[in-house]
């Protein structure tokens, strides 16, 4: 596999510099990008960089996640407004754990000669003093280079201002791709288009320092047709960690994606062939209404980022929520996910003891939840089939009792189509 030719019919490659083509070509190559320590979870936004080292280890070179120990406690103004909270050691080694054992899904540590690396900048930059750093690194680059740097020039015309720590972020980064091509033989570093000064920086102090040469290569920032900004809700980021986005809410964001988007979302956070997403764009496009697109990304991705049984689980949820589950389905789900799916709707409360000892339906729906503000309308309404429990029907004869209970916990009942309660026993 030519990694540039993959990176490029993916609509992935945004700025390169010259000779980064004939160097993978030449030979084996080591790689890095850069991650955010500052939280115990990568987000999707960090999924095309992830891509890129994904299709790298595939095409036999190696792959580096650099995490951001030292970076991370400076902070790096690329794309923000003001200066953000700086972490301690012990919070950002937990940190480094996490997103190892997220990235291990990815790639793969365990393979020879190309296997997957993960380091800290933490390490080779603790005992760095201030005037050894000025002397070795900071004499090599000119304050009119740095400041040119629309990272720096943005925080700088903002208003806002910007601290010598941040301003010094790129020395810090530059450095990092220094230590690893003279210690680790990395001759390239990858990004976000948004990393593209800080990344130069690391090439530029390479030819000045080290008299080497090194080569730079970023992706696209992912964005949305709709001018929406890419991998955010209403309720913020949607994080691979399950605890923090629940599988169900992390399939659903793909599965709601809009058409066009799907179309380069596809290419570029799935491994599915050229030839493969060109057929399922063509059968998309003559039954949009299908949304095949959709289904086989958030497919691909929710089993990748979280596992088979998830994405089923996943699958069934969605099958509820829309009518077409059945208490099967609905038996099957995992406890998280049934939460995440019926997140918002009324909830009500009823003692265990009380359903230990079984309550007949009319006064379940009314005495005990309130579901239906009268005996008359829940009878009438039980009588016209639109009451069920656990999705499925009941009459007015039905009697509430252990047996109703999911995970031995939650009874779900549904007032006619659309109307969703859920009932937890305490």
């Amino acid at each position: 596999m030519n990694f540039i030719e993959e990176l490029r019919w993916r609509g992935m490659i945004h700025d390169m510099t010259p000779g980064t083509e004939e160097q993978l070509q030449k030979e084996m190559t080591s790689a890095y990008i850069g991650y955010d320590p500052t939280s115990d979870s990568l987000h999707i936004g960090n999924l095309a960089s992830i891509m890129m080292l994904v299709h790298l280890q595939q095409a036999g070179h190696k792959p580096i996640a650099l995490i951001g120990g030292a970076t991370g406690m400076i902070g790096d103004p690329a794309g923000k407004s003001e200066e953000r909270n700086l972490l301690d050691e012990n919070v950002l080694r937990y940190n480094q754990q996490a997103i190892k054992t997220q990235l291990e899904k990815f790639l793969d540590f365990d393979c020879g000669k190309n296997s997957a690396e993960m380091v800290n900048n933490y390490d080779w930059t603790k005992e760095f003093g201030l005037l050894e750093f000025l002397r070795d690194v900071g004499k090599h680059l000119t304050v009119n280079y740095m400041v040119a740097k629309d990272s720096v020039k943005n925080r700088m015309d903002s208003g806002s201002g910007i601290s010598f720590a941040e301003f010094s972020y790129q020395l810090v980064q530059g450095y990092d791709f220094c230590w690893l091509y003279e210690n680790k033989q990395v001759k390239l570093q990858m990004g976000g288009s948004d990393q593209w000064g800080n990344i130069v920086t690391g090439t530029e102090l390479i030819r000045r320092k080290l008299r080497g040469e090194a080569y730079a290569l970023t992706c696209p920032l992912i964005t949305k047709s709709d001018g929406g900004k890419f991998g955010k809700t209403e309720e913020g980021n949607i994080w691979l960690d399950p605890e923090r986005t629940s599988p169900y809410k992390f399939y659903q964001f793909w599965l709601n994606t809009s058409d066009e988007d799907a179309v380069d979302y596809i290419k570029t956070f799935t491994m599915l062939s050229e030839a493969e997403i060109d057929l399922l764009v063509k059968n998309h496009v003559e039954a949009p209404h299908l949304r095949i697109l959709q289904k086989a990304l958030a497919k691909d991705i929710t089993i990748r980022v979280h596992s088979e049984a998830y994405y089923s689980s996943a699958v069934e949820a969605s099958e509820i929520l829309f009518g077409k589950g059945t208490t099967g389905n609905l038996l099957r789900l995992p406890e998280n996910i049934l939460l995440s799916v019926f997140e918002g709707v009324p909830q009500y409360e009823v003692a265990k003891r009380e359903i230990v000892k079984s309550i007949p339906i009319v006064e379940f729906l009314t005495e005990y939840t309130g579901i239906f503000t009268s005996k008359g309308e829940a009878r009438r309404m039980l009588k016209d089939n639109g009451v069920s429990i656990n999705k499925q029907k009941v009459d007015s004869e039905f009697v509430v009792g252990t047996s109703s209970l999911l995970q031995d916990v939650y009874i779900l009942v549904q007032k006619g189509k659309k109307n969703y309660f859920l009932v937890k026993t305490v």
